[in-house]
């Protein structure tokens, strides 16, 4: 098959590429500045942007599948504007792309965090309502695309399957996402407390190959959860040190200790020039997420989250290195 994927130099995309390559497929790969991760994977570079409509068209010419997956991830609101307009607009464009070039289905990776995370004891599934107004910018955005796709199947005749992962963690992580950083902040041995909460966490080739199954084996308008499960910032840093031999932070932090200091990690985040690990948005997502179900995804697509030791022993084996 012919399989175009947007937003393949990040975690999720070049993790995707490099199994669909694998599987032998051909693989198109939009590339808006840095490939650096798809050097070594055998994929064919077409250079363009979700916000330009042309190249969409040209990446989306004959291809047989389309692969969303770009699109801006913020834990700290939307100040310029660009997450509503990267994640709303961009998705937008990729619909209309694949309407015009007849593309046979569409992959849209949206989020757990395009659905509705109060109250904190429901279990969150295929049903959960859409996040609201009142979310934080990057869920409402991610809701808002979201509905477009699902809108687009009822309306315009799109074929599409809709993705719903939790808190991506794996290898091949070059930027490195929030995830990675949180390793190499623990390898490196500069945080000097962790705090407490946590999230559901998943390995991002567990989501790959879901998604590729649902590609070709879903019914059109469908939608899965894939989560793994919840773990705390202490059971992960717990892990981490088990498995790299690096003695991690024993002090827990409760959050509302945190949120006091948020003042100080964004005056250290502008000195030197790094995006804060810790937000008002990150510290209250830390109180979310612990039943989030992947029943549906287990049933229909054979999801099955491998284990947290797993998926942090490779993770630091590429971090590291990554970082040489």
């Amino acid at each position: 098959m012919i399989i175009a994927v947007t937003g393949a130099a990040g975690l999720l995309g070049n993790n995707l590429c490099r199994i669909l390559s694998e599987q032998g497929h051909e693989v198109r790969a939009l590339i808006h500045h840095d490939s650096t991760s798809l050097e070594a994977v055998n994929v064919e570079f077409y250079k363009g942007d979700v916000l330009n409509l042309d190249s969409l068209y040209l990446l989306c010419e004959g291809a047989d599948a389309v692969f969303h997956c770009a699109a801006k991830i913020s834990i700290d609101g939307d100040p310029d504007g660009s997450v509503f307009k990267i994640n709303i607009n961009g998705t937008a464009n990729v619909i209309e792309a694949c309407i015009q070039q007849n593309v046979a289905r569409m992959v849209h990776f949206s989020s757990i965090h395009a659905l509705q995370a109060e109250p904190h004891t429901d279990v969150i599934d295929e049903y959960t309502p859409y996040a609201g107004p009142k979310a934080f910018k990057y869920d409402q955005s991610k809701s808002q695309a979201e509905q477009l796709v699902m809108e687009a199947v009822e309306t315009r005749g799109l074929n599409a399957i809709v993705i719903n992962p939790t808190g991506i963690i794996g290898p091949f992580d070059f930027k490195p996402s929030l995830t990675g950083q949180l390793l190499l902040d623990l390898g490196k041995g500069s945080m000097p407390a962790l705090v407490k909460g946590g999230y559901d966490f998943v390995d991002v080739r567990d989501v790959a190959n879901a998604a590729i199954e649902a590609m070709l084996n879903s019914v059109n308008g469908e939608k899965y959860l894939l989560s793994g499960r919840w773990y705390s910032i202490k059971e992960i840093a717990t892990v981490f040190s088990k498995i790299s031999g690096k003695k991690v932070p024993k002090l827990v932090l409760p959050l509302w200790v945190a949120q006091l200091s948020l003042p100080f990690i964004r005056l250290w985040s502008k000195i030197s020039g790094r995006a804060p690990l810790y937000t008002r948005e990150s510290l209250e997502i830390l109180k979310h997420g612990k039943t989030i179900s992947h029943v549906k995804a287990e049933k229909e697509l054979g999801f099955k989250p491998r284990s947290l030791e797993e998926t942090i022993k490779d993770s630091w084996a590429f971090l590291k290195e990554l970082k040489k």
